[in-house]
């Protein structure tokens, strides 16, 4: 139930900080997306990565990058939001679909894992934090409307879920495990790496940045 609830109630919790926080520091956010992508890079290498190339096939290196190649398109139509980038028209009314369907692609695919991977799940939640922060400001400036801004949002939060109960409830993901938790390893690197290289100003590490990083590889260890 936990893998249910647990994506769902993250992006529940960004919407609220920005509405009753309303934070101004965008030093404070990339610190938080420093440390999703920290974790999640350490909990996918951690945990992830022993388990599929327990397989010793090449096979499951093909679809990391696959995965790696797959996560660049679907950045080309999200524009970078699942790393803290929205680059929309703020003065537009419609729905960013473009925006929405990558972003519902990348979230059903991370959900997929989830059941076998506890640790996994964690990722996921601080990965999403910081992601529904950030949609959640640019909609409350741009023109799209409260109604549009909150139906993508609850859709958002749905799709991870989605892909758990896909994976739990159809055998065509049993049977093709390795190759699918390979592509989303492919797909968190790409992510999480991202995030540790664009999540500070020119590019470089200052040290709170850096304490920061080594906190999220500490704990992404220990749990």
């Amino acid at each position: 139930m936990q893998n249910i609830l647990f994506p769902i109630l993250a992006v529940v919790l960004g919407y609220l900080v920005v509405i009753i926080l309303k934070p101004k520091q965008p030093k404070h956010l990339k610190l938080l997306l420093a440390f999703s992508g920290a974790f999640l890079l350490s909990v996918t290498v951690f945990d992830f990565l022993p388990e599929v190339f327990s397989m010793q096939n090449k096979r499951i290196g093909l679809f990391i990058m696959i995965g790696i190649l797959f996560q660049i398109i679907l950045e080309f139509f999200s524009k970078g939001a699942e790393h803290g980038h929205v680059h929309l028209h703020k003065t537009s009314t419609h729905f960013p679909w473009l925006l929405f369907i990558s972003l519902s692609i990348h979230s059903i695919l991370e959900g997929i894992p989830i059941e076998a991977h506890n640790n996994l799940l964690y990722g996921i939640i601080i990965h999403k934090l910081p992601i529904a922060i950030i949609l959640t400001t640019f909609f409350i400036t741009s023109s799209l409307g409260k109604t549009k801004s909150i139906i993508f949002l609850i859709l958002f939060a749905l799709m991870t879920p989605l892909g758990v109960f896909l994976s739990k409830n159809f055998s065509f993901f049993d049977t093709y495990y390795y190759e699918i938790s390979a592509l989303v390893i492919g797909i968190f690197l790409h992510i999480s790496t991202t995030i540790l290289f664009e999540s500070n100003e020119g590019h470089k590490f200052n040290f709170t940045k850096l304490m920061t990083i080594i906190a999220a590889v500490i704990l992404a260890y220990f749990i």
